[in-house]
């Protein structure tokens, strides 16, 4: 039997860090696994692994806030519906683009969308019938492409004067289509090898121990500071990949990226922490 490598042990323990927050928020999983994990393998191996992953972790999810469901199952239809085509588009996009190109996007999209969300932008949406078919649109493209649906998905439900256990379920039920329809469109174009097998196996492990832990973890912290501490320390490491991706394609200078890809990424992760800091102790106060 073959020993782990320290590329394996770093995206188990990522894996692990990743499946936690998903089940202390519901949702963050490939946000905080997808820029560590490019860092070690392309797009084209970690998306079906990852894809399958999530089927399992979304059913999970799905079956634990199942009672919510009659609260807003038909209110998600509209975006479900604009996901399939969404995902087609999205698996056509993963076969012709370059694999660096796709990493600097998929790093360039998910910045902003995460940077809102840590700063809990909210802007209610009144019409969910006529936005819901486009925004599925995009987000089937954004899951197809790049295995991330979480913060933008989360940023639409905020708004939408969701009770928690109906929020979870509702963000439940959209994984489990887009996964879903995502790995049909995968297999259809022959992205499982053994490499995202081998992937999706050394992952599930951390996946089946990382969702109590981060059940149990939400029982001692408060949700909100939790979130927008992991919000934050995502954001950094979002901003750092990017920066080497930005390196890799030419565009910009090594050390520039390094300097400008540590400053920002420090300045996240201070700032997420003294939010914290302070969401704890008005927690602390208040109790």
């Amino acid at each position: 039997m073959s020993s782990i490598t320290p590329a394996e042990l770093a995206l188990f323990l990522t894996a692990l860090v990743a499946a936690m927050v998903n089940g202390a928020l519901g949702y963050g999983f490939s946000s905080i696994t997808v820029p560590v994990a490019l860092g070690f393998v392309a797009n084209r191996v970690l998306n079906p692994a990852l894809v399958l992953l999530e089927v399992v972790l979304n059913l999970v999810s799905l079956f634990l806030n199942r009672r919510a469901l009659p609260a807003v199952w038909r209110r998600m239809l509209p975006l479900i519906g604009g996901l399939v085509p969404g995902v087609l588009l999205g698996g056509v996009f993963l076969t012709v683009v370059a694999a660096v190109a796709l990493k600097a996007a998929t790093y360039a999209v998910l910045l902003p969308l995460i940077l809102l969300q840590a700063a809990g932008v909210r802007w209610p949406i009144r019409d969910e019938r006529t936005v819901g078919v486009p925004f599925g649109l995009g987000l089937g493209v954004l899951y197809s492409t790049t295995t991330i649906s979480g913060p933008p998905l989360a940023l639409l439900l905020n708004n939408q004067g969701l009770a928690q256990d109906e929020f979870r379920a509702a963000i439940a039920l959209i994984r489990v289509a887009e996964s879903s329809l995502t790995l049909v469109t995968y297999l259809f174009l022959g992205f499982y090898g053994a490499p995202s097998l081998g992937l999706f196996w050394l992952l599930l492990p951390a996946v089946a121990l990382g969702l109590p832990l981060g059940r149990l973890l939400l029982r001692r912290v408060s949700k909100e500071a939790f979130r927008r501490l992991c919000m934050g320390v995502d954001a950094a490491l979002v901003t750092v990949g990017l920066g080497v991706a930005l390196q890799q394609l030419g565009w910009v200078d090594r050390a520039v990226s390094y300097a400008v890809s540590a400053a920002i990424g420090g300045f996240l992760v201070g700032s997420a922490w003294q939010r914290f800091l302070l969401l704890r102790k008005s927690q602390v106060a208040s109790s």
